[in-house]
Protein backbone atom coordinates (compact mmCIF):
# COMPACT_ATOMS: atom_id res chain seq x y z
CA UNK A 1 0.00 0.00 0.00
CA UNK A 2 3.06 2.43 0.87
CA UNK A 3 4.52 1.47 -2.22
CA UNK A 4 1.30 2.10 -4.48
CA UNK A 5 0.36 5.75 -2.64
CA UNK A 6 4.20 6.76 -3.49
CA UNK A 7 3.95 5.68 -6.83
CA UNK A 8 0.99 8.10 -6.88
CA UNK A 9 2.10 10.81 -5.15
CA UNK A 10 4.97 10.32 -8.14
CA UNK A 11 2.21 10.47 -10.87
CA UNK A 12 0.89 13.53 -9.43
CA UNK A 13 3.98 15.73 -9.28
CA UNK A 14 5.24 14.99 -12.50
CA UNK A 15 5.86 18.19 -14.46
CA UNK A 16 6.94 21.94 -13.43
CA UNK A 17 4.71 24.22 -11.37
CA UNK A 18 5.17 26.52 -13.73
CA UNK A 19 2.33 29.09 -13.44
CA UNK A 20 0.68 31.77 -15.81
CA UNK A 21 -1.39 32.69 -18.61
CA UNK A 22 -0.09 31.65 -22.49
CA UNK A 23 -2.05 33.40 -25.26
CA UNK A 24 -1.88 30.97 -27.99
CA UNK A 25 -2.63 31.18 -31.55
CA UNK A 26 -4.05 28.20 -32.11
CA UNK A 27 -3.90 26.66 -35.71
CA UNK A 28 -6.24 25.01 -37.87
CA UNK A 29 -6.75 21.34 -38.01
CA UNK A 30 -6.14 20.97 -34.04
CA UNK A 31 -8.60 20.68 -31.53
CA UNK A 32 -8.27 22.59 -28.49
CA UNK A 33 -6.85 19.46 -26.49
CA UNK A 34 -4.71 18.37 -28.29
CA UNK A 35 -3.23 22.29 -28.85
CA UNK A 36 -3.64 22.54 -24.63
CA UNK A 37 -1.51 18.85 -24.49
CA UNK A 38 1.27 20.65 -27.05
CA UNK A 39 2.02 23.39 -24.94
CA UNK A 40 1.66 21.08 -21.88
CA UNK A 41 4.27 19.02 -22.74
CA UNK A 42 6.74 22.30 -24.09
CA UNK A 43 6.46 23.60 -20.56
CA UNK A 44 6.70 20.49 -18.70
CA UNK A 45 4.11 22.27 -16.85
CA UNK A 46 2.16 19.50 -14.09
CA UNK A 47 -1.40 21.15 -14.57
CA UNK A 48 -3.07 22.90 -17.41
CA UNK A 49 -6.33 23.77 -19.05
CA UNK A 50 -7.65 26.05 -21.50
CA UNK A 51 -10.55 28.64 -21.62
CA UNK A 52 -13.51 27.58 -24.36
CA UNK A 53 -12.75 25.04 -27.10
CA UNK A 54 -12.46 26.32 -30.72
CA UNK A 55 -13.69 23.86 -33.34
CA UNK A 56 -10.59 22.67 -35.29
CA UNK A 57 -11.11 24.44 -38.36
CA UNK A 58 -11.09 27.78 -36.18
CA UNK A 59 -7.61 29.42 -35.48
CA UNK A 60 -7.06 32.49 -33.34
CA UNK A 61 -6.57 33.19 -29.28
CA UNK A 62 -7.00 30.53 -26.99
CA UNK A 63 -5.92 31.30 -24.04
CA UNK A 64 -3.83 28.57 -21.88
CA UNK A 65 -3.62 28.27 -18.28
CA UNK A 66 -0.87 26.86 -16.75
CA UNK A 67 -0.50 25.84 -12.70
CA UNK A 68 -2.33 28.40 -10.71
CA UNK A 69 -3.97 29.74 -13.82
CA UNK A 70 -6.33 27.09 -13.80
CA UNK A 71 -7.96 28.36 -10.99
CA UNK A 72 -9.32 31.52 -12.96
CA UNK A 73 -10.03 29.88 -15.92
CA UNK A 74 -13.92 29.48 -15.11
CA UNK A 75 -13.78 32.83 -15.48
CA UNK A 76 -12.90 33.64 -19.18
CA UNK A 77 -15.12 30.51 -19.63
CA UNK A 78 -17.79 33.04 -19.00
CA UNK A 79 -15.74 36.05 -20.59
CA UNK A 80 -17.15 37.22 -23.84
CA UNK A 81 -15.34 36.70 -27.37
CA UNK A 82 -14.59 38.17 -30.23
CA UNK A 83 -14.62 36.50 -34.27
CA UNK A 84 -13.65 37.41 -37.71
CA UNK A 85 -16.00 34.90 -39.67
CA UNK A 86 -15.99 34.06 -43.41
CA UNK A 87 -19.13 32.35 -44.95
CA UNK A 88 -20.29 30.95 -48.12
CA UNK A 89 -24.11 31.72 -48.90
CA UNK A 90 -25.74 29.03 -50.92
CA UNK A 91 -24.36 26.10 -49.94
CA UNK A 92 -25.52 24.15 -45.78
CA UNK A 93 -23.24 21.34 -44.46
CA UNK A 94 -24.13 19.30 -41.56
CA UNK A 95 -21.33 20.57 -39.49
CA UNK A 96 -22.25 24.59 -40.13
CA UNK A 97 -18.92 24.63 -41.16
CA UNK A 98 -16.51 23.66 -44.48
CA UNK A 99 -15.41 19.76 -42.79
CA UNK A 100 -18.88 18.66 -43.29
CA UNK A 101 -20.75 17.83 -46.53
CA UNK A 102 -23.35 20.04 -48.13
CA UNK A 103 -26.31 18.74 -47.88
CA UNK A 104 -28.55 21.59 -49.41
CA UNK A 105 -28.45 24.57 -52.12
CA UNK A 106 -29.90 27.92 -52.91
CA UNK A 107 -29.69 30.44 -54.80
CA UNK A 108 -27.86 33.73 -53.44
CA UNK A 109 -30.18 36.78 -54.05
CA UNK A 110 -28.93 40.19 -55.07
CA UNK A 111 -27.67 41.24 -51.84
CA UNK A 112 -26.10 45.16 -51.40
CA UNK A 113 -24.38 46.70 -48.11
CA UNK A 114 -27.37 48.29 -46.80
CA UNK A 115 -29.43 45.27 -47.24
CA UNK A 116 -27.15 43.36 -45.34
CA UNK A 117 -26.57 45.86 -42.22
CA UNK A 118 -30.38 45.94 -42.25
CA UNK A 119 -30.53 42.52 -41.79
CA UNK A 120 -27.53 42.45 -39.14
CA UNK A 121 -28.73 44.62 -37.16
CA UNK A 122 -31.53 42.38 -36.58
CA UNK A 123 -29.23 39.81 -34.79
CA UNK A 124 -27.82 42.39 -32.33
CA UNK A 125 -28.73 42.55 -28.69
CA UNK A 126 -29.93 39.35 -26.16
CA UNK A 127 -31.40 36.33 -27.90
CA UNK A 128 -32.51 33.05 -27.66
CA UNK A 129 -30.29 30.26 -30.18
CA UNK A 130 -30.77 26.71 -30.26
CA UNK A 131 -27.10 25.25 -30.40
CA UNK A 132 -26.04 23.14 -33.17
CA UNK A 133 -25.88 18.95 -33.21
CA UNK A 134 -22.10 19.38 -33.53
CA UNK A 135 -21.31 20.61 -30.55
CA UNK A 136 -20.01 19.34 -27.48
CA UNK A 137 -23.24 19.80 -25.24
CA UNK A 138 -24.50 16.70 -23.75
CA UNK A 139 -27.65 15.05 -24.02
CA UNK A 140 -28.33 12.23 -21.39
CA UNK A 141 -24.96 11.25 -21.09
CA UNK A 142 -23.80 11.58 -24.59
CA UNK A 143 -22.15 14.28 -26.74
CA UNK A 144 -24.28 16.02 -29.28
CA UNK A 145 -21.77 15.75 -31.94
CA UNK A 146 -21.34 11.70 -31.49
CA UNK A 147 -25.35 11.27 -31.78
CA UNK A 148 -24.98 13.76 -35.39
CA UNK A 149 -22.27 11.01 -36.62
CA UNK A 150 -24.32 8.61 -36.17
CA UNK A 151 -27.41 10.44 -38.03
CA UNK A 152 -29.18 11.14 -34.86
CA UNK A 153 -30.33 14.22 -33.86
CA UNK A 154 -32.57 15.24 -31.49
CA UNK A 155 -34.30 18.71 -30.03
CA UNK A 156 -31.68 20.94 -28.27
CA UNK A 157 -33.22 23.87 -25.72
CA UNK A 158 -32.55 27.70 -27.23
CA UNK A 159 -30.48 29.18 -24.98
CA UNK A 160 -29.77 32.80 -24.13
CA UNK A 161 -26.86 34.43 -25.81
CA UNK A 162 -26.01 38.38 -26.95
CA UNK A 163 -24.54 39.49 -29.80
CA UNK A 164 -23.23 43.20 -28.62
CA UNK A 165 -21.79 44.05 -32.04
CA UNK A 166 -22.02 42.45 -35.88
CA UNK A 167 -19.58 44.30 -38.57
CA UNK A 168 -19.72 43.96 -41.97
CA UNK A 169 -16.22 44.00 -43.16
CA UNK A 170 -16.99 42.61 -47.19
CA UNK A 171 -19.29 40.94 -49.26
CA UNK A 172 -18.33 39.78 -52.93
CA UNK A 173 -20.58 37.17 -54.63
CA UNK A 174 -20.93 34.28 -52.30
CA UNK A 175 -18.52 34.72 -49.90
CA UNK A 176 -19.51 37.03 -46.56
CA UNK A 177 -16.39 38.37 -44.22
CA UNK A 178 -17.84 39.52 -40.66
CA UNK A 179 -16.74 40.70 -37.22
CA UNK A 180 -18.78 39.43 -34.64
CA UNK A 181 -18.68 40.38 -30.88
CA UNK A 182 -20.69 37.94 -28.64
CA UNK A 183 -21.19 36.41 -25.41
CA UNK A 184 -20.52 32.89 -24.25
CA UNK A 185 -22.50 30.39 -25.72
CA UNK A 186 -22.85 31.51 -28.91
CA UNK A 187 -22.17 29.62 -31.63
CA UNK A 188 -20.90 31.10 -35.06
CA UNK A 189 -21.80 28.92 -36.83
CA UNK A 190 -25.37 28.95 -36.10
CA UNK A 191 -25.36 31.88 -36.59
CA UNK A 192 -24.26 32.42 -39.90
CA UNK A 193 -26.78 30.09 -40.85
CA UNK A 194 -29.45 32.34 -39.26
CA UNK A 195 -28.03 35.03 -40.95
CA UNK A 196 -28.08 33.46 -44.10
CA UNK A 197 -32.25 32.40 -43.69
CA UNK A 198 -33.07 36.05 -43.21
CA UNK A 199 -31.24 37.12 -46.34
CA UNK A 200 -33.44 33.98 -48.02
CA UNK A 201 -30.43 31.71 -48.49
CA UNK A 202 -28.37 29.32 -46.64
CA UNK A 203 -24.41 29.10 -45.58
CA UNK A 204 -21.75 27.91 -43.69
CA UNK A 205 -18.67 28.92 -42.37
CA UNK A 206 -15.05 28.51 -44.30
CA UNK A 207 -12.42 30.61 -41.99
CA UNK A 208 -13.37 31.13 -38.35
CA UNK A 209 -11.04 33.11 -36.67
CA UNK A 210 -10.85 34.21 -32.59
CA UNK A 211 -9.51 38.10 -31.81
CA UNK A 212 -10.67 38.27 -28.39
CA UNK A 213 -11.61 36.38 -25.16
CA UNK A 214 -12.49 38.51 -22.26
CA UNK A 215 -9.50 40.71 -21.47
CA UNK A 216 -7.46 39.79 -23.80
CA UNK A 217 -7.36 41.03 -27.56
CA UNK A 218 -5.59 39.54 -30.01
CA UNK A 219 -2.10 41.02 -29.88
CA UNK A 220 1.43 39.39 -29.52
CA UNK A 221 -0.10 35.57 -29.61
CA UNK A 222 2.02 32.73 -29.94
CA UNK A 223 2.28 30.03 -32.68
CA UNK A 224 3.77 26.53 -31.34
CA UNK A 225 6.43 27.00 -33.90
CA UNK A 226 7.78 29.98 -31.81
CA UNK A 227 6.51 27.79 -28.86
CA UNK A 228 9.11 25.43 -29.90
CA UNK A 229 11.95 27.25 -30.88
CA UNK A 230 11.81 29.56 -27.50
CA UNK A 231 11.80 25.67 -25.49
CA UNK A 232 15.12 25.17 -27.32
CA UNK A 233 16.47 28.18 -25.51
CA UNK A 234 15.74 27.01 -22.01
CA UNK A 235 12.58 27.05 -20.27
CA UNK A 236 13.40 30.46 -18.65
CA UNK A 237 12.48 31.82 -22.19
CA UNK A 238 9.07 30.14 -22.19
CA UNK A 239 8.45 31.53 -18.64
CA UNK A 240 9.32 34.87 -19.63
CA UNK A 241 6.42 34.92 -22.02
CA UNK A 242 3.76 33.95 -19.63
CA UNK A 243 1.16 36.85 -18.35
CA UNK A 244 0.27 36.59 -14.71
CA UNK A 245 -2.56 34.67 -12.92
CA UNK A 246 -4.44 38.04 -12.53
CA UNK A 247 -4.28 39.52 -16.39
CA UNK A 248 -7.57 37.34 -16.66
CA UNK A 249 -9.35 39.46 -13.85
CA UNK A 250 -7.82 43.03 -15.33
CA UNK A 251 -11.90 44.31 -15.36
CA UNK A 252 -12.35 43.42 -11.78
CA UNK A 253 -11.94 46.55 -9.22
CA UNK A 254 -8.76 45.75 -7.16
CA UNK A 255 -8.35 46.11 -3.70
CA UNK A 256 -4.48 46.68 -1.45
CA UNK A 257 -4.72 45.04 1.96
CA UNK A 258 -2.12 45.77 4.98
CA UNK A 259 -0.35 43.85 6.29
CA UNK A 260 -2.40 42.56 9.23
CA UNK A 261 -5.48 42.53 6.98
CA UNK A 262 -3.73 40.04 4.35
CA UNK A 263 -2.32 37.71 6.94
CA UNK A 264 -5.87 37.02 8.28
CA UNK A 265 -7.82 36.63 4.56
CA UNK A 266 -5.05 34.16 4.00
CA UNK A 267 -6.25 32.62 7.27
CA UNK A 268 -9.90 32.13 5.38
CA UNK A 269 -11.13 35.25 7.26
CA UNK A 270 -13.10 38.22 5.75
CA UNK A 271 -11.34 41.75 6.44
CA UNK A 272 -12.05 45.32 6.14
CA UNK A 273 -11.15 46.99 3.22
CA UNK A 274 -10.90 50.27 3.20
CA UNK A 275 -11.76 51.62 -0.91
CA UNK A 276 -13.53 48.34 -1.63
CA UNK A 277 -16.54 48.72 -4.08
CA UNK A 278 -19.87 47.89 -2.58
CA UNK A 279 -20.52 44.83 -4.12
CA UNK A 280 -19.14 42.34 -6.19
CA UNK A 281 -15.96 40.89 -7.19
CA UNK A 282 -12.76 42.16 -6.53
CA UNK A 283 -8.79 41.76 -7.47
CA UNK A 284 -7.07 41.23 -3.62
CA UNK A 285 -3.59 42.18 -3.13
CA UNK A 286 -0.56 43.12 -0.57
CA UNK A 287 1.25 46.04 0.13
CA UNK A 288 3.90 44.78 -2.34
CA UNK A 289 0.92 44.23 -5.13
CA UNK A 290 1.16 40.44 -4.67
CA UNK A 291 -1.54 38.77 -5.93
CA UNK A 292 -3.32 37.10 -2.86
CA UNK A 293 -6.33 35.64 -4.62
CA UNK A 294 -10.27 36.32 -5.61
CA UNK A 295 -12.84 38.28 -2.46
CA UNK A 296 -16.12 39.37 -2.14
CA UNK A 297 -17.51 42.02 -0.44
CA UNK A 298 -20.62 41.03 1.91
CA UNK A 299 -23.09 43.22 2.94
CA UNK A 300 -21.12 44.70 5.98
CA UNK A 301 -18.54 45.95 3.68
CA UNK A 302 -15.85 43.53 4.56
CA UNK A 303 -14.34 41.29 2.31
CA UNK A 304 -14.38 37.36 1.95
CA UNK A 305 -12.14 35.53 0.34
CA UNK A 306 -13.67 33.10 -2.07
CA UNK A 307 -10.34 31.73 -3.81
CA UNK A 308 -6.68 32.26 -2.81
CA UNK A 309 -3.39 32.11 -4.30
CA UNK A 310 -0.92 30.89 -1.70
CA UNK A 311 2.51 31.93 -2.18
Amino acid sequence: MITSMSKLRGRRQKGRAVDGVLLLDKPIGLTSNQALQKVKRLFDARKAGHTGSLDPLASGLLPICLGQATKVSGFLLNASKRYQVTARLGQRTDTGDADGRVIEEQTVPPLDDDALKRVLAQFEGPQKQVPPMYSAIKYQGQRLYKLARKGVEVERQARDIEIYGLELLNQEADVLQLDVACSKGTYIRTLIEDIARALGTVAHVIVLRRLCVGPYAEGRLYRLEELEALAGQGMGRLDDILLPVDSALEHWPSVELGADSAYYLMQGQAVTAPGAPSSGKVRLYDKGHGFLGIGEVKLDGRVAPTRLFPR
